[in-house]
């Protein structure tokens, strides 16, 4: 009885302590180092996504059903379930990523998917207009999505090392890269990204310390951008258009439609909402699944729940940056800041085009609409987020371990 029962305590010895705070193996110290709170706001959007696609998927199945062609009710869902089946885990492997080898990803990531993006208008795929996609068979896979973390982490090494040399031209560099991702996506067409992308690069020469000459000048081309986009942008002149004037016709006229009918979505349900299945107005709402999905929310799940999702992306940006007020490593502090700023961006365009407050620029809803290359690319990006934002509360408590220009710290 007594070898029967021997191997427990030596069973039992080993798994002492594992998930405490003395846990040394890998995945016990990405646990205790990662940002949980942080984890569990993304966590919750993607539960709420898959809950939103699958009261914008009846609506999304009949519009691309026909006599010929029939989409199961559901075929969104299901297919969104696989998505963030592949999606979750990418995540977590990124987030346990140390800095040093996060970064090299983000280094060959920008250029393998500049190449791709170089490619979209020679052999890309064109759905509603625009050419963004490529085909690879089992899936349609859109660069752009991809390239905005890896650019950003770019960006953000480029502007840590004027650390080391002040007089290395980093603005003009990374202007370059910003103006040549902006003209690949102008062709496709692709306003809305091309808007992100500036935005993050302006705000990142912002919290990187650049003199404020050139921010101040920045800020005062962008009127004078604008007005060049409107002149000789014919995408950019039919959407201002379709926003500003809603007699227009044409491609305007299209963009007003699907404005409308957010607004009329999106009202439909009033504070509370009709009920999960209960909504009719997204019957009539282009991309309902995709770019206009918080408009479905608000009638099915009412403009309370619309208040409540806005909150936990507000909630998801300050904390990282709360986080990274007292960040003295430049790398960490520019990419998570760069990452944290894109995902507000982005959050904020789609829920003001569903509201009627911008015009129509074919922007997702960060971790809720439906698509695959969205949701990878986003769960690429809140795993570095969440790689840069790593840190062992103990390692600054030690007299032993260096307070500044570690190799624990930078990760290098």
């Amino acid at each position: 009885m007594s070898e029967a029962r021997g191997p427990t305590p030596k069973l039992w010895r080993s798994m002492k302590g594992r998930g405490g705070r003395g846990d040394r193996s890998a995945l016990g110290m990405w646990f205790w180092d990662i940002d949980r709170m942080l984890l569990l706001l993304t966590l919750l959007l993607i539960a709420v996504g898959l809950v939103a696609v699958g009261a914008a998927s009846p609506a999304a199945a009949t519009r691309y059903s026909d006599d010929k062609h029939h989409v199961p009710p559901l075929y969104y869902l299901w297919w969104q379930l696989a998505w963030v089946g592949v999606s979750l885990p990418v995540l977590l492997v990124v987030s346990m990523l140390p800095v040093a080898i996060a970064r090299r990803m983000a280094l060959i990531g920008t250029i393998a998917c500049l190449v791709l993006l170089m490619l979209v208008p020679v052999v890309g795929v064109e759905k509603n207009g625009a050419t963004r996609w490529l085909n690879f068979g089992v899936s349609l896979l859109q660069p752009s999505e991809f390239l905005k973390p890896f650019f950003i982490v770019t960006v953000a090494w480029i502007l840590s090392m004027r650390a080391q040399d002040e007089a290395l031209p980093v603005v003009f560099i990374t202007g370059a890269m910003t103006a040549l991702v902006a003209l690949l996506l102008m062709l496709q067409p692709d306003f809305g990204q091309t808007v992100v992308f500036c935005v993050v690069w302006m705000a990142l020469l912002m919290i990187s310390g650049t003199s404020p000459k050139v921010i101040v000048g920045l800020i005062a081309a962008v009127p004078a951008g604008l007005v060049a986009a409107y002149l000789f942008y014919g995408t950019a002149r039919a959407r201002i258009n379709a926003f500003l004037f809603p007699g227009t016709e044409g491609v305007g006229a299209a963009d007003h439609f699907q404005t409308n009918a957010a607004h009329d979505t999106i009202t439909a349900g009033g504070w509370r909402g009709t009920g999960p299945g209960g909504g009719s107005m997204k019957f009539r709402l282009p991309e309902g699944h995709t770019d206009y999905i918080f408009s479905v929310i608000g009638e099915e799940f009412g403009l309370l729940a619309c208040m409540v999702i806005a909150l936990l992306f507000l909630a998801i940006v300050v904390r990282v940056f709360v986080k990274l007020l007292d960040e003295e490593d430049e790398f960490r502090l520019f990419a998570a800041a760069g990452l944290a700023t894109q995902f507000g961006v982005q959050s904020l365009i789609s829920m003001a085009v569903n509201t009627g407050l911008a015009p129509s620029k074919g922007m997702t809803l960060p971790f809720i609409s439906y698509g695959g290359s969205s949701l990878i690319a986003l769960s690429i990006g809140m795993g570095l987020l969440l790689a840069f934002t790593r840190r062992n509360p103990f390692v600054t408590r030690s007299k032993y371990i260096a307070q500044r220009g570690s190799g624990h710290r930078s990760g290098v």
